[in-house]
């Protein structure tokens, strides 16, 4: 069980830079707009986040609060709607963008400094 959760871990960070990395990538570039990895990396860390989350709820210290794990959801849904949603556009609006890019920092701090 525990080489699964590290697999699942592993493709979750691997979905955190592909979308973060995505965002970044684009910014720089000058036209604002979701590219593909930013797709496929809010779809990863969506689905493996769902696959870290189930089975752990099987009790003790180590588990994370179910009040965390419901925030990272929330916060993963949006950005999946928000890239989702806005994938076939040519341009996207630049609050737009930068609102995904915070998101996924924010979702990112969750994980890391709410014990």
């Amino acid at each position: 069980m525990e080489a699964l959760r590290l697999i699942l871990l592993y493709v979750h960070l691997i979905g955190f830079a592909l979308l973060l990395g995505g965002l970044v990538t684009q910014y720089l570039s000058g036209k604002i707009r979701i590219n593909k990895a930013v797709l496929w990396g809010a779809i990863v860390q969506l689905l493996s986040g769902i696959g870290l989350a189930a089975p752990l709820r099987g009790g003790g210290d180590a588990e994370p609060s179910p009040v965390k794990l419901a925030v990272k959801l929330v916060i993963a849904l949006l950005i999946f709607v928000m890239v989702f949603f806005s994938r076939k556009r040519d341009a996207v609006n630049k609050g737009h963008f930068l609102a995904i890019a915070g998101l996924t920092l924010a979702n990112a701090a969750v994980a890391v400094f709410w014990r």
